[in-house]
C-alpha cells in the first residue's frame, strides 16, 4: 500500500517562506523516489524537486534550484519541501508523488507519467 498526505500548504507574500510536508506510508518498496509536482491554474502539472530515499540524492527544477529544499526525515515517514524567497509564480497546488526504484535521469524523474502514486494536493498561494 502507498499513501500520500500532503499539507501546510497556505498564503504568503512575495519573499515569505512555507515548508511543506508528504505523510508518505509507502510499506511495499525499501527504497523508491519521492517528488513533489506543481500545477498551476491553466497550465500542466510541472516536476519541482525529486529524492531518491535509498541515497538521498535530490534534483531540482531549474525555476526553484536555490530557493526549495527538499528532504525526508530519518524515519523515512515524511517528506518536506522547504520553500524560500517565494514568488508570485509559485503559486499553484503542489502534490507529492512516488513510485518504486530509482528515479532514473533527471528528465525521467520529473515527468508525471513516470509516477504512479499521488497526494491529494496542498494549495501554496503566493501575493505580490
Amino acid at each position: 500500500q502507498v499513501q500520500l498526505v500532503e499539507s501546510g500548504g497556505g498564503s504568503v507574500q512575495a519573499g515569505g517562506s512555507l515548508r511543506l510536508s508528504c505523510a508518505a506510508s509507502v510499506y511495499i518498496y525499501s527504497a523508491y523516489c519521492l517528488a513533489w509536482f506543481r500545477q498551476a491554474p491553466g497550465k500542466e502539472r510541472e516536476g519541482v524537486a525529486t529524492i531518491y530515499t535509498g541515497t538521498r540524492t535530490t534534483d531540482y527544477a531549474d525555476s526553484v534550484k536555490g530557493r526549495f529544499t527538499i528532504s525526508q526525515d530519518n524515519a523515512k515517514t515524511t517528506l518536506y519541501l522547504q520553500m524560500n524567497s517565494l514568488k508570485p509564480e509559485d503559486t499553484a497546488m503542489y502534490y507529492c508523488a512516488a513510485d518504486g526504484g530509482t528515479c532514473g535521469s533527471s528528465w525521467y524523474s520529473f515527468q508525471v507519467r513516470s509516477y504512479r502514486y499521488w497526494g491529494q494536493g496542498t494549495q501554496v498561494t503566493v501575493s505580490s
